[in-house]
């Protein structure tokens, strides 16, 4: 684990190094990558047969150590970070070069400190951990959303530091300072530490604290930084959505929900009934504006806010198989939404295009690029051969096994959304022909047009292989 995060660490500082040589410079990126990834895939088997490696760091507090331990969940959740990362590179390459982007360094750097502390948030083995690699990833990340250092970018820059760190410092600190007073501990423990001394109804404020306090969530109404963040540049999206920030969030959620309140100490209480209604609501109102958008990072942007709160929903529903839902569909969200970022990207820089409506017959020009959009976009609206069919199916199951029939008709309501603004696009790319006289164009620099078919092949892949994270997923469940 220490090897891990300390491995994008120092390769953000042999890029800073090498800032001169850009060959050198990204070669180093890939290294830190690819030791990363070999460190995750090496605890693998210990946490599937039950281990759970962990180490202390430093005592901060009695009781409260900058501490590692490694369960199930973070397990995936570092999966996902570990296994994304190389590939975002070979994207991010081709798309800075192709663009002809400034500061390549500084992005490079930037990005693999953000994959430290996001391994960090998935390595977490209790709240002040988790917490403070949750605030260094909104900061280290600040950079990467004002890139182009333009009005725009740093107004967009403002947004999402506001709403990341109020929410957090205003709420989530208080959450983890009200469990440490009430429960004595922060360590994340199977079962939950809230125990029956503490109130039903302050079980809900507490819970209120954590889920508002957790703005990459992105829940309504602290969603906007999200949106706002569309400034950067599409690599930074694809990061935002997929594979750091946001992925932060949902984590952070499942893992309060499983490992501090407790999934069967918080099942069947008012006072957290209200979680359904904000989720449900999240997910609905972000998919009609997207029914609306014709910018197509907008589109996506609000897409992502609608799926981030499938994970929220499932998780509220507080049954097994919907939790377990809600863990796969981390997974099943990273690469079917990192695709359609990189596929937007892929448009851009072949094509400068940008809206929805503009894509008309861009298929025929961009064929691979277009394909795995409509891979990524099958995902996300839940439809097979694509993994995010799965992880709504066990949703879908959690809440007709609970009877939360208003979740049913939530899940069964966006999924038509989810068509209703992904299907138009695939629509005029391969059955509406190009305007007379457009300009001629193929697609993206190869690095690009590779990253986003290997995502969209892993896409389908886990809904064919889907042992590993449903394994996963299911040992989070087990006190």
């Amino acid at each position: 684990m220490l090897i891990a995060v300390a491995a994008p660490v120092f390769g953000a500082l042999g890029v800073a190094l090498a800032h001169r040589i850009p060959n050198l410079r990204e070669a180093l990126s890939f290294v830190a990558a690819g030791v990363t990834l070999v460190c995750v895939l090496m605890l693998l088997p210990e946490v599937l047969n039950g281990g759970r490696p962990e180490i202390v760091l430093v005592e901060l507090l009695p009781g409260a150590a900058l501490a590692f331990r490694l369960e199930p969940l973070g397990m995936l959740f570092a999966l996902v970070a570990a296994v994304l990362w190389p590939i975002s590179t070979l994207y991010s390459i081709g798309y800075m070069r192709g663009n002809d982007e400034s500061h390549q360094s500084r992005f490079f750097a930037c990005f693999a400190l953000s994959i430290a502390f996001t391994l960090g948030i998935a390595f977490s083995a209790n709240l002040l951990t988790l917490f403070l690699f949750y605030e260094a990833l909104t900061l280290i990340t600040y950079p990467l959303v004002s890139h182009h250092q333009d009005d725009e970018a740093r107004r967009g820059g403002r947004v999402y530091l506001s709403y990341l760190l109020g929410t957090s410092l205003t709420l989530m600190l208080v959450a983890v300072i009200a469990t440490w007073m009430v429960a004595g501990t922060v360590e994340f423990t199977p079962g939950g530490i809230l125990g029956s001394e503490v109130s039903n109804s302050s079980i809900g404020i507490l819970l209120a604290l954590f889920i508002f306090g957790t703005g990459k969530a992105a829940v309504m109404p602290f969603h906007r930084w999200l949106p706002a963040a569309m400034v950067a540049p599409t690599p930074v999206s694809a990061l935002l959505h997929a594979v750091a920030v946001v992925k932060a969030g949902v984590f952070t959620v499942v893992k309060v929900i499983v490992y501090i309140f407790g999934v069967d100490r918080i099942a069947g209480l008012s006072s957290v009934d209200w979680l359904i209604f904000f989720a449900g609501f999240t997910i609905i109102a972000a998919s009609v504006v997207a029914l609306r958008a014709d910018n197509l990072k907008r589109r996506l942007a609000y897409s992502t806010i609608g799926q981030l709160s499938y994970v929220v929903l499932a998780a509220a529903i507080l049954a097994p198989l919907s939790m377990i839902g809600a863990a796969l569909h981390i997974a099943a969200h990273a690469v079917g939404k990192i695709t359609l970022f990189f596929a937007a990207g892929a448009i851009y820089t072949g094509a400068h295009k940008t809206k929805v409506s503009e894509l008309d017959g861009i298929g025929h020009r961009m064929p691979f690029t277009m394909i795995a959009f409509t891979v990524g976009a099958i995902s996300m609206i839940g439809l097979p051969p694509a993994v995010g069919f799965i992880s709504k199916w066990y949703m879908l199951q959690g809440a007709v096994s609970t009877e939360q029939w208003n979740a049913v008709a939530v899940i069964a309501a966006s999924t038509l959304l989810n068509a209703g603004y992904f299907l138009p696009i695939v629509y005029r790319a391969f059955f509406v022909n190009a305007p007379a006289g457009s300009a001629e164009h193929g697609e993206a620099p190869w690095s690009m047009v590779v990253a986003l078919c290997i995502t969209a092949a892993l896409t389908i892949l886990l809904f064919c292989f889907p042992d590993v994270p449903l394994a996963l997923a299911r040992q989070m469940m087990v006190v």
